[in-house]
């Protein structure tokens, strides 16, 4: 009986102590489905974007994402995304994506034919202002020191 009692405590604790990964969360399957369809980012702010240059998703400028065109596949969180601004490397990718029940947005970018499960980086952003027609990504990153917030401000094509 003491044994038993022993395993069940140690069972417990263990149980317990599991971290919480914001990948393994519940989506928010409302939200998602608000994002189906093409959209577009129309803007990329910043404080300080007229004097320091930020580098997104480890793909180009954060200027270079104006104008990208997005798709969002709710029934199964595929899509893909294409840079193509002038004065910019075009680049395109079939990504992975899901809202979780804490408004963060989750992105992995894929090459082409991956599999999500095989890719291990990706991004968490904050999503906030969602409507029918427009939404904004929001992404924390450092500079100089201090966390300043990158919006990418989305927008439905038709």
């Amino acid at each position: 009986m003491r044994k038993l009692l022993l395993l069940s405590m140690l069972t417990i604790f263990f149980v317990s102590c599991k971290s919480k990964s914001v990948t393994n969360t519940a989506v928010d399957n409302k939200t998602e489905r608000m994002m189906k369809g093409d959209w577009t980012i129309t803007s990329v702010t910043y404080p300080g974007s007229e004097y320091i240059k930020v580098q997104s998703f480890n793909l180009a400028d954060s200027q270079c994402f104006e104008g990208s065109t997005w798709n969002f596949i709710s029934n199964n969180n595929k899509g893909a995304m294409a840079l193509t601004k002038s004065d910019c490397t075009s680049f395109s990718s079939p990504i992975s994506w899901f809202v979780n029940k804490d408004g963060q947005f989750v992105l992995k970018v894929l090459d082409a034919g991956e599999k999500a499960k095989k890719v291990r980086d990706g991004y968490i952003l904050g999503m906030a202002n969602q409507t029918e027609n427009s939404f904004q990504l929001i992404d924390k990153i450092s500079v100089g020191g201090k966390m300043t917030e990158v919006v990418y401000q989305f927008a439905k094509s038709n």
